[in-house]
C-alpha cells in the first residue's frame, strides 16, 4: 500500500513538473554574481535577459516567459550542479552567460548531454566554438580569438614588438595568450615571457615586477574582471607606464574603465562588441537597462546575452515550439537582428559573427557626458576578426 502511494506521488509530482514546463518557458541565468566578474555579468545579466523577454510581452505562444538566476561562484563543479538540476528537476529550457570560461565549459558539458540551449556571453575562451562546439550552444560575444586579433595586432604593428603577459591562471587566460601570441608574431613580435596570476588575486606585486625586469615593451593583461582592475590599479603604483613600457588590457569591459576612471584608463586600446552610445537605437536600450540597473550601462557580457535570449525567444516564436533540436537549427538558419546587431549570421560551429570594435579611452577631458567613454578607432566585420571555421576544429564545421 505505502509503496502505491509513493509511486502514485511520485506520478502527481512528475506530472505537476511537466504542466510547469509546458506552460512556461524558463530562461536561467548562471553567471558569477558575487566575484571577479560580477560586475560585468551578474546581475546587469539578469537584467538583460529580462529586457528581451519584456521585447516579446513577457510571452510567447501562449506560455510566460520566466528569467531565474542563480551565482556559480566560478566553480566548474557549482556550475555543472546547477545547469543539471535546472534542467532535469526545474523545467529550464535554455541557459545564458556562463562567466568564467571553466564554469562555462562545465555548463555545456551539461547541456551537452541533455540537448539543451546554451547561449554563452561571458566565457572568452575560443575553443567554445572550437574542439569543444555544439549543436546547440551558440558563442554571442567576443571570444580570445577576436580580442587577440584587434588588440594585439594593432598594438604590434604600431611598435609594441616585445612582450611580458600576465595571465589568469585558467582556461580563458591560456586561450587568450595563446590567440594573442599568434599575432604579435604574425606581427612580427615576440613574447619573452609570461607569469600566470590566480582568480581573484589582490597582490599584482610579484608579477609586475617580473614584467619591469623583462624589458618588454608591452605589458599584456590576459586577465579580466575585477582582476584586470587591480592589475591596472597596481601597474600604476609600479610605475609601468612611467618606466617607458606600455599597458595593453586585452579583455577591459566599460565596466572596469568606470570602475577606475578615464584618468587611470586613458589611451587604453580596448576591443568590444558592443557600445552603448554607438547609435540611437543602443542608445534607447541603454536608456531602458539604466532604468533596471540603478542608472549603469551594459557592458559586451550583458549585451550580449540580451541578444542571445532575444534571438532565441524569436526562434521559439518562428519554430512554434521549444523543442530543443529544433530551436537550435532555427537560431542557426535565422539572422541575428536586435538593437546592435543588424543581419548577423551563425556559423555551423555556434560563432555569432558580431562586428568588434576596436576603441580607445578618452582622456578626462574629453569626455562630455556620463559613460562619454571611448572613441571608436576601426569597426571590423565578424567574417574578418573571428577564427575561420576551417582553422577552429569544430566538428560540426564538417
Amino acid at each position: 500500500m505505502k509503496l502505491r502511494l509513493v509511486a502514485a506521488a511520485l506520478l502527481a509530482v512528475q506530472a505537476s513538473a511537466a504542466w510547469a514546463a509546458d506552460d512556461v518557458i524558463k530562461i536561467g541565468v548562471l553567471n558569477d554574481q558575487s566575484g571577479v566578474f560580477a560586475d560585468n555579468g551578474g546581475r546587469g545579466s539578469v537584467a538583460a535577459a529580462r529586457l528581451a523577454a519584456e521585447d516579446f510581452g513577457n510571452e510567447i505562444l501562449g506560455r510566460k516567459i520566466e528569467i531565474i538566476s542563480a551565482d556559480h561562484q566560478n566553480k566548474p563543479d557549482i556550475a555543472a550542479a546547477t545547469a543539471r538540476k535546472w534542467f532535469d528537476n526545474e523545467g529550464v529550457d535554455v541557459i545564458a552567460d556562463g562567466a568564467a570560461s571553466s564554469a562555462g565549459f562545465a555548463i555545456l558539458e551539461v547541456a551537452r548531454q541533455k540537448n539543451k540551449i546554451f547561449i554563452i556571453s561571458g566565457p572568452g575562451s575560443s575553443d567554445f566554438t572550437g574542439k569543444a562546439c555544439s549543436p546547440t550552444s551558440f558563442h554571442f560575444n567576443y571570444d580570445t580569438y577576436a580580442l587577440a586579433k584587434l588588440t594585439s595586432d594593432a598594438i604590434t604593428r604600431a611598435g609594441g614588438k616585445t612582450w611580458y603577459f600576465i595571465t589568469a591562471d585558467y582556461a580563458f587566460g591560456h586561450a587568450l595568450q595563446r590567440d594573442a601570441t599568434k599575432f604579435i608574431e604574425a606581427a612580427g613580435g615576440q613574447v619573452i615571457g609570461s607569469a600566470a596570476h590566480p582568480l581573484g588575486t589582490t597582490d599584482f606585486a610579484s608579477f609586475l615586477l617580473q614584467a619591469q625586469g623583462s624589458k618588454a615593451k608591452v605589458v599584456g593583461l590576459a586577465t579580466s574582471g575585477a582582476d584586470v582592475q587591480t592589475a591596472i590599479k597596481q601597474a600604476g603604483e609600479f610605475g609601468i607606464v612611467d618606466s617607458g613600457q606600455s599597458l595593453a588590457g586585452l579583455l577591459v569591459f566599460i565596466t572596469d574603465v568606470d570602475a577606475l576612471g578615464l584618468k587611470v584608463t586613458q589611451g587604453l586600446q580596448v576591443t568590444t562588441s558592443f557600445y552603448w552610445d554607438l547609435n540611437d537605437e543602443t542608445r534607447a536600450w541603454s536608456k531602458r537597462y539604466a532604468a533596471l540597473m540603478n542608472g549603469k550601462v551594459a557592458s559586451m557580457v550583458q549585451a550580449g546575452v540580451y541578444s542571445g535570449v532575444h534571438h532565441y525567444l524569436a526562434a521559439v516564436k518562428a519554430a512554434g515550439t521549444t523543442d530543443p533540436t529544433i530551436v537550435a537549427a532555427k537560431m542557426h538558419e535565422m539572422k541575428v537582428n536586435d538593437m546592435y546587431n543588424k543581419d548577423v549570421a551563425i556559423r555551423a560551429d555556434g560563432r555569432v559573427l558580431h562586428t568588434m570594435y576596436l576603441v580607445q579611452v578618452k582622456k578626462p577631458e574629453e569626455s562630455k557626458y556620463k559613460y562619454d567613454y571611448y572613441k571608436i578607432v576601426k569597426s571590423a566585420p565578424g567574417e574578418e576578426v573571428f577564427r575561420p571555421l576551417s582553422e577552429g576544429g569544430c566538428p560540426l564545421a564538417k
